[in-house]
């Protein structure tokens, strides 16, 4: 369902409350933001466990190639990501805005980098459900940024949405490995 307000793709359900209370985003008129929910068959500590890890995206970002933090882990934290080829950047410079190991909301903005996403800004929460009868986990995942130049909001949401589903799903693939091999044990 998209909501022609703010171009928000949003799904009704469960997701909706989640959205609402932890996705506020503010939207410029040059911005676009979108919401985008991801089911995964692990549980939540198994999936937070990577989501938390400001400095190791590469664990489950498939365009990461290197991250280097500067100084601790806490929030006001700046990661420099090298980004793999193929994609129309080489850098991306972040900050770690927030970081709640209890509610499990992670947030972040980029604050640097040779690419087009000027004035992004993400949040990431992490909710548990089941699945299929075993603790499962749902990722959603909202984003805003500036549309740049030459390029309208759909194309810029389309982008963007298209790198989130990529590291979404890889993420779900991690997890659910992980998942597999907690249940298994031990070989």
């Amino acid at each position: 369902m998209v909501n022609p307000m703010n171009g928000d793709r949003r799904t009704g359900g469960p997701e909706e409350a989640f959205i609402t209370r932890h996705h506020k985003h503010d939207v410029r008129d040059n911005q676009c933001t979108s919401s985008l929910v991801k089911h995964i068959k692990a549980p939540l500590p198994i999936v937070w466990s990577l989501v938390r890890r400001f400095d190791q995206p590469q664990r489950y970002k498939p365009f990461v190639s290197r991250c280097i933090v500067e100084g601790d882990l806490r929030i006001g934290t700046v990661r420099e990501v090298n980004v793999k080829s193929g994609l129309p950047a080489t850098t991306s410079k972040e900050r770690l805005e927030l970081l709640d190991d209890e509610e499990h909301i992670f947030s972040m903005r980029i604050v640097g980098g040779d690419h087009r996403l000027k004035n992004y800004s993400s949040i990431i929460t992490v909710h548990p459900e089941t699945i299929d009868g075993r603790p499962g986990t749902m990722v959603i995942e909202s984003f805003v940024v500036d549309v740049p130049d030459g390029n309208t909001k759909d194309e810029t949401c389309y982008f963007v949405e298209a790198l989130i589903n990529c590291n979404l799903k890889s993420l779900a693939d991690v997890c659910e490995r992980l998942a597999v091999q907690d249940r298994n044990g031990p070989h």
